[in-house]
């Protein structure tokens, strides 16, 4: 299912016929079992009623979830960015040659993390490379000059490096598979509720319904899913590094 939550439009284009059917199959209950008698019918509407408050309660604090989720990874963007411009401020407090190789260390780092959150594929080995080496430079230079002034820059390539793990953590933080499993079945049972009290055939109201959850479940794939979609966490603030120090 996660490949399927993986892509937003899939799971709309899965959703949308797959919810009609299920109102088509409860109108055809209906009609193969027996229609609702006059008496059964406030009952019935009652219980649909029900269904339905559950459904858009689910579907609300889902999508509560989702927009949370998202705030925190442009948060997070924030913070890396910022970690990333103030280790090279403090890079001028270390030596001449500890200076220059840690500034190249960190555009390069700076040029991955940008293409992260661009949406290029995962480059992990590049990235924890990149990371040894900023780790090792202001390492070097602590052990070679154990001042104060040089702690400075040791505690900012460490808040560099984790503000990287705070940001994988967070894109790893997706809406749990069994919340999806719980709206989809009280959407197929809320869809079939619907074609079972209709009264007389109508495509368009079998599908109104089944489109506005399908829709709900677009917009909330979209937002909870880092990489796919139209919906993503723009590396506006680590472009503006980049682009300031060129």
């Amino acid at each position: 299912m996660s490949l399927l939550l993986d892509n937003p439009l899939g799971l709309f284009a899965l959703s949308l016929p797959g919810l009609w059917l299920v109102a088509f199959a409860g109108y055809f209950a209906q009609r193969i079992w027996r229609p609702l008698r006059r008496e059964e019918q406030d009952e019935f509407k009652t219980v649909q009623g029900a269904t339905l408050t559950l459904l858009a309660l689910i579907v609300g604090f889902t999508f509560a979830m989702s927009v949370s989720r998202y705030d925190q990874r442009k948060t997070l963007e924030e913070s890396e960015a910022n970690a990333i411009g103030t280790e090279l401020v403090r890079a001028q407090l270390l030596p001449p040659a500890s200076r220059a190789a840690l500034e190249k260390a960190l555009r390069a780092y700076l040029d991955l993390r940008i293409a992260f959150y661009s949406g290029a594929e995962t480059m992990a080995k590049d990235e924890a490379k990149r990371q040894s080496d900023i780790w090792a430079i202001v390492r070097d230079a602590a052990a070679a000059q154990p001042t104060p002034i040089v702690a400075l820059a040791v505690a900012g390539a460490n808040d560099v490096l984790n503000a990287q793990g705070y940001a994988a953590a967070a894109w790893a933080n997706r809406i749990p598979e069994p919340a999806w499993q719980l709206m989809a079945l009280i959407a197929a049972v809320c869809s079939g509720l619907l074609g079972f009290g209709g009264q007389r055939f109508n495509a368009f109201l079998l599908l109104l319904v089944p489109a506005t959850i399908s829709v709900s479940f677009l917009l909330i794939a979209e937002i909870d899913s880092p990489r796919s979609g139209l919906i993503r966490v723009e590396p506006a603030n680590l472009i503006a590094i980049a682009q300031g120090l060129k």
